[in-house]
């Protein structure tokens, strides 16, 4: 493997602030177990951003080496594999093979979009669609893959009008990123974020109270977002062109049936996946276990008698190596807890500043950390478990600086590569239009600020209202 100069450079000033580390001469107030918490922590962040190393791997050798040299325990490590939000994470991708399997999302997005007059009509429609999918399908490349031939079969209908095809290009990975905070399943970064707060603030958010502060949000950034695409990719004649989609349209450029009366599976499925959505709404009051939950509706949806997909098949589609990266960071966020070097990264920060400018520069860094960090988990993994301990010191609720950050880490669209979805949709087959780097740039440029903004809004003044104050010590 060969490193560029700059990141030969990068890669060695990890190691050199490594060699620093090792001499507690120079830090009389950390102990060894901090510091070497801290080397693998610098050595895990430089090797995601600088070597093209599986950020799994890099994350799987993290966590053996702190566990090898006492830091934290094998039980620790492998207990993170074994947190009910894996298994909810694994339990939600057999839920979403069963649906992948009957076509039924790509007939209710037919549905859905079918009913638009006007291209704004059918830029919200789908939008509206595609967040809804955020609680049917886990992961961000997940709902993009899913989404993709329905943008296909769109574009088809639509070809005489290419920029309005560019432009649902834009939107559909854009949306699945930004709707991805409307639930704890939308991203396996939210999962990191749910562990930390509990290993360092003793905070357990759970399905409901994430869809209660994340699904507003998700709301307010997604068609704010569908506006943004839709003015900085199609032209005032674009936008005034009647649009003119029927089912039937639709359904000759489709892989699977989009009319007619619902099959028996696709029947049994959406009832299934209708009990388990209310079932994981209404915990408060059944207090079965969102886990237990999606354990119970995978287990039905691979049954023999009234499932649609078998087992193997369904586990074929689980990400196996990001739980196993989730799981690993989870151990290195841990370990920055209870050795102490959070603390004391975050000791030196001035802590008597506002709130709101603590959190403005939470949402910013968090922002633009996708230049650098392009997995979002590994986003998570590095700036959470610092965020958490540095609203701690700053007297700033750790829960709203968590979601803050986690939410604004969902903006990454400045490069194709910035993001699964992204890259996804800018790959589609030959023939079909996709947009360009020109295109999401000029996006970027004003959708960063915009969901920015959105994020910081939320965090001082939506979310306090949903019981989630700015400072700590008015929590109740």
């Amino acid at each position: 493997m060969t490193l560029s100069p700059g990141r030969s450079a990068g890669v060695g000033g990890a190691f050199g602030i490594c060699a620093l580390l090792a001499m507690p001469s120079l830090f009389p107030g950390l102990g060894a177990d901090a510091r070497f918490t801290l080397a693998v922590f610098v050595l895990a962040t430089v090797a995601w951003i600088a070597t093209s190393v599986d950020d799994t791997y890099i994350a799987l050798g993290a966590g053996l080496a702190l566990t090898a040299t006492g830091v934290i325990s094998s039980r620790t490590l492998f207990a993170t594999l074994g947190d009910e939000t894996v298994w909810l994470l694994i339990c939600a991708f057999v839920l979403a093979a069963a649906v992948t399997r009957t076509g039924l999302a790509g007939r209710a997005a037919a549905f859905l979009v079918s009913g638009a007059r006007t291209v704004r009509q059918l830029v919200h429609l789908a939008t509206a669609a595609l967040l809804v999918t955020s609680f049917a399908v886990p992961a961000t490349s997940g709902r993009a893959a899913l989404a993709l031939p329905v943008f296909l079969a769109l574009a088809k209908v639509l070809e005489d009008r290419r920029r309005l095809v560019v432009m649902l290009a834009l939107l559909f990975p854009t949306v699945v990123l930004l709707s991805a905070v409307a639930t704890l399943i939308g991203a396996g970064a939210h999962l990191i974020t749910v562990s930390v707060l509990w290993e360092q603030a003793g905070r357990r958010l759970g399905f409901v109270e994430w869809l209660l502060l994340g699904l507003p949000l998700a709301v307010v950034s997604s068609h704010l977002a569908a506006e943004a695409v839709l003015l900085t990719t199609t032209s005032r004649a674009d936008r005034r062109a009647p649009v003119d989609l029927t089912p039937a349209a639709i359904e000759e450029h489709s892989p699977t049936p989009v009319t007619g009366p619902l099959t028996t599976a696709e029947a049994r499925c959406a009832l299934l996946l209708a009990t388990v959505v209310v079932l994981w709404c209404s915990e408060p009051l059944h207090r079965v276990p969102p886990a237990v939950v999606a354990l119970i509706g995978a287990v039905v949806a691979a049954s023999p008698a009234l499932g649609t997909v078998r087992l193997k098949e369904a586990l074929r589609t689980v990400p196996w190596p990001l739980l196993l990266f989730m799981a690993a960071t989870m151990a290195m966020g841990v370990a920055l807890a209870d050795s102490g070097a959070a603390a004391w990264l975050v000791a030196g920060l001035p802590a008597d500043g506002p709130p709101w400018l603590f959190l403005t520069v939470v949402v910013l860094v968090s922002t633009a950390a996708h230049l650098a960090l392009q997995s979002r988990s590994a986003r998570s993994s590095v700036l959470v478990p610092l965020v958490v301990a540095a609203a701690v010191a700053a007297g700033v609720n750790p829960v709203t600086a968590a979601l803050a950050s986690t939410a604004a880490a969902g903006f990454c669209h400045t490069l194709p590569a910035s993001a699964k979805p992204v890259a996804l949709f800018a790959d589609v087959p030959a023939g079909v239009p996709t947009y360009t780097p020109r295109d999401l740039l000029r996006l970027s440029a004003v959708l960063a600020p915009l969901t920015a903004g959105v994020v910081l809004l939320f965090a001082l003044t939506v979310w306090p209202l949903l019981g989630v104050p700015v400072l700590l010590e008015a929590q109740p």
